[in-house]
């Protein structure tokens, strides 16, 4: 997969929202049929990976076409501290097996976002080894 565009009700709110996340925004286009889009990265990403699409005539009604996002991150439990200073709460990370951690969140749009923490050594992102 390239990318994900996350239609977004209020920009700016979002953009603070995702920055406070790790996000940095890189880019955008500001008129399409879409309406504008604003690129994202996170960081030790080679490439971009979330677009916000904004058109203040179509705020976002209903987010459950999509279920949730997931954001891989190296240490959870300080990404959770990090982000209650900068007033996104998250839910207390929950360990699913040794060394698995996961918490969840949501924007400000009401879509859900979990955040894992995978165990040392584990590859970078989800493989057939996992459901083994």
């Amino acid at each position: 997969m390239l990318h994900l565009g996350l239609r977004v009700t209020d920009l700016q709110r979002s953009l603070r929202f995702y920055t406070a996340l790790g996000y940095t925004q890189l880019g955008g286009v500001p008129q399409t049929q879409f309406g504008s889009l604003t690129m994202l990265k996170l960081p030790g990403d080679p490439f971009i990976s979330l677009e916000l699409v904004h058109d203040p005539t179509k705020p976002v009604q209903d987010t459950a076409a999509v279920n949730h996002l997931v954001v891989q991150v190296d240490d959870l439990h300080a990404i959770v501290a990090d982000l209650a200073t900068k007033g996104v709460m998250a839910e207390p990370p929950t360990q699913l097996r040794p060394g698995m951690w996961t918490s969840w969140l949501t924007d400000p749009d009401g879509y859900r976002i979990e955040l894992v923490q995978w165990p040392l050594g584990h590859p970078v992102g989800m493989t057939a080894a996992d459901f083994a």
